[in-house]
């Protein structure tokens, strides 16, 4: 441990491999293919190559191939024993050294307290699936949740298939807009209770740490507007969407919030990100 550990932070301490570890971080757990990487990032295949290399050799990456495709994901092991170093260690349990208060609220025991829960949905455009999931979390659980929707790169108008697709199920989409992420990121904004990406697009960019530390996930669904085809085929992709955003939204609605801790949370939310719910997960 004494030789790994400083290893590890040598590593990182390189601004791209940092980059390239943050990211993986973000999409934890899911295996992220190095094309996608590379091309999130702005790295050419070979420099990619170079950092993630590095990254395993330090035991903080690992690699899978999956068919022709090399994927990578966080150690989450070795990324904990690297902190757990750090805060326990090398500070000794010290608070007038190294405040452990943050560390101390992410692993404590506490279940989440009984409230109405804020809850952010993030993708790139705000056009379809944040919008599914934040029409549909309000009317399926809006007595214990408050739920928002945003876009790191919003589009002016709500896409019409996604906005077919939501009046068919009974939504009222009169107070549904495309918002900005910088909406949501004022002192005078909510503090959010989870935060969910549902595009990979937005789940890869650099966004500040949100204030209160939130539950997060990572819930992906490949993009209805890219679908080409007839209007009838459009259609059926945004209804897919939707139905696989519900069927998660109403799992997570059913998590026993009271008995489960942070930790707990963490990884039901994780595992919900990671089912397979018709064709579209």
């Amino acid at each position: 441990m004494e030789i790994v550990v400083p290893n590890r932070l040598s590593v990182l301490g390189h601004p791209q491999r940092l980059a390239v570890f943050r990211l993986l971080m973000r999409r934890y757990p899911d295996r992220i293919p190095a094309t996608e990487l590379a091309r999130a990032l702005d790295l050419k295949p070979n420099t990619l190559s170079t950092y993630v290399n590095a990254l395993m050799q330090a035991g903080l990456v690992t690699q899978e191939r999956v068919g022709t495709s090399l994927r990578y994901a966080v150690d989450m092991d070795a990324t904990r024993e690297t902190f757990d170093y750090l805060l326990l260690d090398c500070c000794r349990g010290r608070p007038e050294i190294c405040s452990l208060n943050a560390y101390a609220a992410l692993s404590g025991s506490n279940a989440m307290p009984d409230q109405k829960y804020d809850v952010l949905f993030i993708c790139t455009g705000n056009s379809a699936r944040s919008i599914f999931a934040e029409a549909i979390l309000r009317d399926v659980a809006g007595d214990r949740f408050v739920a928002y929707s945003a876009g790191t790169k919003p589009r002016s108008e709500l896409n019409p298939f996604a906005l077919e697709v939501l009046k068919k199920n009974g939504h009222d989409v009169g107070l549904l807009r495309s918002k900005n992420l910088a909406e949501f990121q004022s002192a005078e904004a909510p503090a959010f209770d989870f935060v969910f990406t549902v595009c990979n697009q937005a789940a890869n960019e650099e966004c500040p740490a949100w204030h209160g530390q939130p539950v997060s996930a990572h819930w992906g669904l490949p993009d209805p507007v890219k679908i080409d085809g007839s209007d009838a085929e459009k259609s059926l992709a945004f209804q897919q969407a939707y139905d696989a955003l519900r069927n998660r939204i109403i799992a997570f609605t059913a998590l026993p919030f009271a008995s489960l801790n942070r930790v707990s949370l963490q990884k039901a939310v994780d595992d919900l990100g990671q089912t397979t719910i018709g064709n579209f997960a």
